[in-house]
């Protein structure tokens, strides 16, 4: 049975904070680099398991702000307060599906080297079948 590691990240004010379950070796991990014009505006590159799950704590309602952009189907999660850029997630029907922006994580330095990932070059259709794939599905955002 593999060993689940908690890796933990904040937004530069504090205000929003979160946990990462995943079972993944740290160092497996190769962020995805996003190459839209937001992402690489905020120097984003995510993470996500499958089999993980993601807990944004939120402490104050007006920290978290949502930004949507290209097709609108995915949320971005930011820090009102300071900007911080904490992930983003996607609702499909019942479901959320999330990835989290490796450079707010304590572990950054334990992670492997980021790659470069282009969603733009997918077709429509295929984005809800990548998030569906590769994305974390248990998501909670609590407030507290």
């Amino acid at each position: 049975m593999p060993t689940s590691t908690t890796l933990h990240g904040a937004c530069h004010c504090g205000r929003l904070r979160l946990s990462f379950d995943t079972a993944v070796d740290v160092s497996r991990f190769n962020p995805r680099a996003c190459d839209c014009s937001f992402c690489t505006k905020h120097g984003a590159a995510y993470i996500s398991d499958p089999q993980g799950a993601l807990r944004l704590n939120v402490s104050e309602a007006a920290a978290l702000h949502h930004y949507t952009q290209g097709s609108g189907s995915a949320k971005f999660m930011l820090c009102s307060h300071c900007g911080v850029l904490m992930g983003v997630v996607v609702e499909q029907g019942e479901q959320v599906f999330g990835a989290v922006n490796a450079n707010c994580l304590v572990e950054r330095a334990s992670l492997g080297a980021s790659q470069p990932a282009s969603p733009q070059a997918l077709s429509p259709a295929e984005p809800q079948q990548r998030w569906a794939a590769l994305w974390t599905p248990k998501v909670q955002i609590s407030q507290g």
